[in-house]
């Protein structure tokens, strides 16, 4: 079992948003299990919170860029790589703007951040999309296309194919996330000269200079178009070097345009909101089609994620039996509704309770055709989830356990008399002041039954 993993100490980058140009402070802070990677605009009231999550993605002209309830993150992307090439699942980023800090247009100075901050394994297990079949997306606008195989580990290759003399075709490749900080992390992101000019002209990219962008020059320089790149990079000159880009920068790599690529697809697909064990194959990739793409296999995840049944053997001596569950809870017969308590640890639990035809629910609902009650299989998860929450108190006898908030509650499938229902409630936030905010699935038959977000609330019984 592969653990998830964090970083052991905040640390902070300064520097300047490529399109804002507005002056950023970044800090990486270390997170809970189960986290992801997750964006806070501290500068604006209540610092809320933006989730690398596809989902979010609005706009891809000019980099990956979240929204979320009007709040936005830019450029997302060499940020959220560095993560994935060091293996770090969870890490909360703190930032006073919209946009991280360009650096030098690479991923090199945040995997350097996350070095320095050290990673530490959590306690629970890495979530993994195991790709079993060929999975592709392709944009019949522009050609270029992406797809996914059957592989040993997460691997990318990139083909590139600018049509242009200064910058043709090009490909790079990744065969182990180990290699990332030597071959792709300081891969610098570029443009070429005529997106410039209007960029420029537009206002667009204001935080850009010679030192974090690659400039291929795939046009006469006109005398007015040289004026304007001085001011704007604040140069006393500027030249075209013979390989086709613009001076005081040389490229760390023939294909370093292909590398950046990839770097992109990379954390583009961080979005996907799980590791993927797979070979990426990217064909003329670009924010759009990688963004396209890490949707669509968001929700392949999300489907997979939730027939995915947990196997205990239940046959094993539970962690609680029935009289152990009682002296912890306050319900009794017939209100409560769990019978085994099979596994437990800070972040989750997992229950169980063997459905039969004497329940009493069963005399009222549905006689001809009994059916358990919707609302008796969230109490059920609730009351599973209540042990979890006791448990992080020295005298849970003295405390009782009421609902907050329920959302996202999903009926799968009916659950009868015979069936034997398991119970999974895996925390979404750590306990804090006695409130737990968990994702609680209950199995039967070897399905999801039912679903919800539960959050409670553990008050002293006075």
């Amino acid at each position: 079992m592969v653990k998830q993993t964090t970083i052991k100490s905040e640390i902070s980058l300064k520097g300047v948003g490529l399109h804002t140009g507005k002056e950023v402070t970044m800090t990486f802070k270390p997170a809970p299990v189960n986290n992801g990677y997750t964006f806070v605009r501290v500068d604006l009231e209540g610092h809320p919170i933006v989730e690398a999550d596809a989902n979010y993605v609005v706009n891809t002209q000019r980099g990956t860029n979240l929204e979320k309830n009007g709040v936005k993150i830019q450029t997302s992307e060499h940020v959220l790589a560095a993560f994935v090439g060091c293996d770090v699942d969870n890490v909360i980023i703190e930032l006073d703007a919209s946009e991280p800090p360009i650096m030098d247009g690479s991923s090199k100075y945040f995997v350097e951040a996350v070095e320095k901050a050290g990673v530490e394994e959590q306690d629970a297990e890495r979530k993994v999309y195991v790709v079993k079949e060929v999975i592709s997306y392709t944009d019949e606008t522009t050609g270029s296309e992406i797809i996914v195989m059957p592989s040993d580990e997460y691997q990318v290759t990139t083909m590139v194919d600018f049509g242009t003399k200064v910058l043709g075709t090009q490909n790079a490749t990744l065969k182990s996330l180990k290699d990332f900080k030597a071959e792709i992390a300081d891969a610098r992101t570029f443009s070429f000269l005529h997106e410039l000019e209007t960029l420029l002209n537009n206002g667009l990219i204001k935080g850009g200079d010679l030192n974090n962008a690659i400039v291929y020059v795939d046009k006469e320089i006109s005398p007015e178009t040289m004026e304007n790149l001085k001011v704007a990079f604040g140069k006393d000159s500027i030249a075209v070097k013979p390989n086709g880009i613009l001076d005081n920068l040389t490229l760390h790599y023939p294909n370093e345009a292909a590398r950046h690529k990839l770097l992109d697809v990379i954390g583009d697909l961080a979005l996907v909101g799980t590791r993927i064990k797979g070979k990426i194959i990217a064909n003329k990739p670009g924010h759009f089609v990688n963004t396209q793409f890490a949707k669509k296999l968001s929700k392949l995840v999300k489907i997979e994620q939730r027939n995915q049944v947990p196997v205990f053997d239940l046959n094993q001596e539970p962690l609680m039996d029935v009289n152990k569950i009682m002296s912890m809870l306050p319900h009794r017969p017939p209100f409560l509704l769990v019978d085994k308590i099979l596994e437990m640890s800070d972040s989750h639990v997992v229950g169980l309770k063997n459905v039969t035809m004497n329940e009493s629910f069963f005399v009222g609902h549905f006689p001809g055709a009994p059916v358990m009650p919707g609302v008796l299989i969230v109490e059920a998860m609730a009351q599973t989830g209540g042990i979890l929450i006791l448990s992080s108190v020295p005298d849970p006898e003295n405390y009782l356990t009421y609902f907050m908030k329920i959302d996202n509650v999903k009926f799968k499938q009916k659950v009868l008399p015979g069936d034997t229902l398991i119970f999974k409630c895996d925390l979404i936030s750590p306990i804090r002041r006695g409130i737990c905010h968990m994702q609680a699935n209950a199995y039967a038959n070897g399905k999801l039954a039912a679903e919800a977000e539960l959050m409670a609330q553990i008050v002293k019984n006075s």
